[in-house]
């Protein structure tokens, strides 16, 4: 007599601190692949996920700040390992999120890989780029060096799932800043998948943290956070509307902003430094010389 295995329906939590915790608010929602069909269920992020989330990142700030450039550099290296380790892993869920064939989802996870090893080979040498000692008129002289802003929000993109998600996060935490981001609604799969992946790599904990759901929920609490020192609107690529009163919200504060695209970019292109230096402050310090 033959039997039929019916399949183990996936609840996915939120990772926040390092955990994986379920929403505060109870609710979850059905992912579906790109024909429609069940895949999983997801948490959806509530404003008090949000504000764990922050408090996480806070916590997580200073110790994850203080690192050495290298090292950091060698932290998200090791992210790019692991998921080379998992690749097949990845390649499902972007085949499922994203209607790819097998070639083209081989593709964008070999290019979302390395991208994080881009990324991670900047760790130590943006500074010489952005910083450098500055020619002065009287007997001293000054050097300006680049820090990390602090807590940055992201919505990530949300049609490219994995290498979106990767082209945001990464320049953030190589430069020294934790995040909190707030994932593709209808694609949260990988970003879920990458969180497993934080989880056993050798990222501290609370540096990078992932809400999941739609982002309307969550996204005004992060705008507005007294605690949240920049946003990334990459997210709201095409919604100008919500774009605008996140930006109104985040000016309570004078967060850092990166405003949404009118449409979201094309992640395949050189990225670029901009990412890198778009959550950096620059310090001056100032030195008497010898006589």
């Amino acid at each position: 007599m033959s039997e039929t295995r019916v399949d183990v329906r996936k609840t996915y939590k939120l990772f926040i601190g390092g955990t994986f915790p379920r929403s505060e608010s109870g609710y979850s929602y059905e992912v579906t692949d790109h024909r429609g069909r069940f895949l999983a269920n997801a948490a959806k992020a509530s404003r008090k996920d949000a504000r764990d989330a922050v408090s996480a990142a806070r916590k997580a700030f200073a110790g994850w700040a203080g690192r050495t450039a290298y090292n950091r550099g060698q932290v998200v290296y090791r992210i790019a390992e692991v998921m080379e380790d998992r690749r097949p892993q990845f390649v499902d869920a972007v085949r499922s999120a994203e209607g790819a064939t097998a070639a083209r989802a081989e593709r964008i996870v070999d290019a979302s890989i390395d991208r994080v090893v881009w990324y991670a080979g900047w760790a130590d040498k943006i500074a010489q780029v952005v910083g450098g000692t500055n020619p002065v008129a009287g007997p001293y002289f000054n050097i300006s060096s680049p820090e990390p802003t602090g807590v940055v929000a992201i919505l990530a993109p949300q049609a490219s799932s994995l290498l979106g998600l990767v082209s945001v996060v990464a320049p953030a935490i190589v430069t020294g800043n934790t995040v909190v981001v707030v994932s593709s609604a209808e694609r949260p799969l990988p970003a879920v998948n990458l969180a497993e992946v934080l989880a056993t790599s050798d990222v501290p904990g609370g540096v990078v943290n992932i809400l999941t759901g739609p982002y309307a929920a969550p996204a005004p609490w992060l705008a507005s956070h007294m605690d949240v020192n920049a946003i990334d609107l990459t997210g709201a690529a095409g919604d100008p509307e919500t774009a605008t009163a996140l930006e109104v919200a985040a000016a309570d504060n004078l967060k850092r902003v990166v405003r949404a695209p009118d449409t979201e970019p094309d992640w395949t292109k050189d990225p670029g430094i901009g990412r890198l230096t778009a959550f950096l402050e620059t310090k001056t310090v100032w030195h008497p010389k010898g006589i």
